[in-house]
């Protein structure tokens, strides 16, 4: 399986960076906004968003998660006993008329976010759901768009786009493999 890094360590700060700044631009300051991650890999981005986005305004924006496990149409990872794998949901405030900003690592198929805003509406009813990804690879299956991209990567199909984030890899960094 061939490996090509796309993106490093400092293309990931400098896209988290660059998208921080247009979250706040977006909706003018943070009031009544709330990051969430979808997890795994999204609340560790949520949480780099946040501390960037305090650092630029000086206030701290909630940070939640969310495990779409349950949502999913296409759920495969079972417990022994055949039910699904649940991690948690821990969103810290009420979402109802806040501004909510999904994070996720990669947006492909826009499945997992589709099961994300089933999810956030069970938690309440948000003002407006943005959403930010650190990739866009394309190959929609649903009418989903990211609102905030650190970077759009073209893919074929038969390639996989994997996100190495330190706090789950020990590394951070973005590249693509060939599926063969």
């Amino acid at each position: 399986m061939q490996k090509a890094v796309v993106l490093d360590e400092q293309a990931i700060r400098r896209a988290l960076t660059r998208i921080a700044h247009e979250i706040i631009e977006r909706n003018k300051g943070i009031e009544n906004c709330v990051l969430v991650g979808i997890k795994t890999r999204g609340i560790y981005l949520a949480r780099r968003l946040a501390e960037r986005i305090e650092q630029i305004e000086g206030t701290a924006i909630p940070v939640g998660e969310l495990d779409i496990t349950l949502y999913r149409d296409d759920l495969t990872m079972k417990t022994s006993d055949k039910e699904p794998l649940v991690k948690g949901t821990n969103v810290p405030v009420d979402i109802t008329n806040k501004k909510v900003i999904l994070v996720d690592d990669v947006l492909f198929t826009g499945r997992t976010v589709r099961a994300a805003m089933d999810a956030l509406m069970d938690l309440g009813r948000p003002a407006q759901i943005q959403l930010a990804v650190l990739v866009d690879r394309g190959h929609r299956e649903l009418p989903i768009r990211a609102d905030f991209v650190g970077k759009n990567i073209p893919t074929s199909s038969s390639e996989i786009v994997v996100v190495e984030l330190t706090e789950v890899d020990k590394m951070d960094q973005v590249s693509i493999h060939e599926n063969k």
